[in-house]
């Protein structure tokens, strides 16, 4: 079977602009959460989020397409620039139709269609943008990195909630592996922190309500954790075959064995608690990859700081890898970066691929009385030297959505 590497990564987060700024944000434990800034939150409840700090669009594309773009379709574009020119890809006419696209998102460009629905109310229907629909849609982030780059091979986006990001790695790699596409441009992208989206989030109970401390208020695994704080941003990974990466002398950073995805079928936002369907995503995602338990090291855990959510995904571990799984480092990058919905998987993955690269795996920040119901080794506060040879990516999303992606040294 083909085997798909790594050549090239670029990331827009709460911790910077580029995936300098998200590693060494990341191996150093540093939190990206603060007050919110874009719009007043005097009558909401939670007041803190992940924005993405210092973002130029313009930095990246022209003003014209900037503008006809939402948030998350202009992280995608700005992530994919960053990513191909480390990865040192020429899209010529020569290859473009052999070079595909898999940007997944949680829910695209919502806030075009909030901003729009007060442009109605406010002023009408004529006054209503005539490019709302192709704005906010949640393929125009796949569709404007395709345009931005003249990228003419497979175009797709799954829509998967917080499973996106994961599930987009998973299915890049069985792009290539049917021979659709020699190389895929894939990652998640979100932009949807709206005055409307974090007031329903809160409502549900789902957010963190920790205002006076936004850069500890993300406690995965913490026995006072309360809840995950909303981000934005976006991840991005250029994976090729081996064979095309050899043929253009490109520099690999790791392989991608592949993975898997499960549905719960249990709840529209809570995940099944014994945790079967993550469970089987990930031994399937092992079994795919043609490894065993005990050949991993570190697992990036889903890990979003809701009580049932962090309970269930360690017995799921527990009852994947078996006695393995204290041994395995864990960590949940949700403590610095926050959760990103549909990008919060692309997170994750290129924190695998990072760690493989530089043999460190990021802490668990704000951990301080560990849940006795999570067991595990979470990698407490502090980044940890390892020898990373295979590491593992959770993504578990509304509607019992399981996604699971391998990653390896070469």
């Amino acid at each position: 079977m083909t085997r798909v590497v790594v050549t090239g990564v670029g990331a827009v987060s709460p911790l910077g602009i580029g995936i300098d700024a998200l590693w060494n944000g990341l191996t150093e434990g540093r939190s990206g959460i603060r007050h919110i800034q874009h719009f007043d939150t005097t009558n909401l409840d939670v007041k803190i989020a992940g924005e993405v700090p210092d973002f130029q669009a313009r930095e990246f594309m022209d003003f014209k397409a900037a503008k006809r773009m939402d948030r998350f379709a202009q992280f995608a574009v700005a992530a994919t620039r960053e990513a191909l020119a480390m990865s040192g890809l020429e899209i010529t006419d020569e290859n473009t139709d052999r070079i595909g696209i898999m940007m997944n998102t949680g829910g695209g460009g919502f806030p075009a269609i909030e901003n729009e629905v007060g442009v109605m109310l406010n002023g009408g229907p004529k006054r209503v943008s005539p490019f709302l629909i192709p704005i906010f849609a949640p393929n125009m982030a796949s569709c404007q990195v395709a345009m931005q780059f003249g990228v003419h091979g497979p175009t797709v986006t799954s829509v998967a909630a917080c499973a996106a990001g994961i599930q987009a790695f998973v299915d890049a790699v069985n792009m290539i592996q049917r021979g659709d596409a020699d190389v895929v441009i894939t990652g998640g992208t979100e932009g949807g922190i709206t005055p409307v989206a974090i007031a329903s989030l809160s409502n549900m109970g789902a957010l963190s309500h920790n205002n006076d401390d936004p850069q500890g208020a993300s406690r995965p695994f913490d026995i006072a954790r309360d809840g995950f704080v909303f981000s934005e941003g976006s991840a991005v990974a250029i994976l090729e075959s081996e064979e095309h990466a050899a043929r253009r002398g490109a520099n690999v950073i790791c392989s991608v064995g592949g993975g898997s995805y499960t549905c719960d079928a249990f709840h529209i936002t809570a995940p099944d608690p014994e945790g079967k369907g993550a469970t089987r995503a990930m031994k399937q995602a092992m079994t795919k990859a043609g490894l065993q338990p005990e050949d991993f090291q570190y697992v990036a855990a889903h890990a979003t700081a809701t009580n049932i959510g962090d309970i269930a995904e360690t017995g799921a571990v527990k009852n994947a890898f078996g006695d393995h799984a204290y041994k395995l480092a864990l960590s949940a990058n949700k403590s610095m970066v926050g959760h990103l919905l549909g990008a919060a998987g692309a997170i994750s993955s290129l924190a695998c691929i990072l760690a493989i690269r530089d043999g460190i795996v990021p802490p668990t920040i704000n951990l301080v009385n560990q849940d006795p119901a999570c067991d595990l080794d979470y990698v407490p506060n502090v980044a940890r030297q390892l020898d990373v040879q295979n590491a593992l990516a959770n993504g578990f999303g509304f509607g019992g959505q399981n996604a699971v992606c391998v990653f390896s040294a070469i």
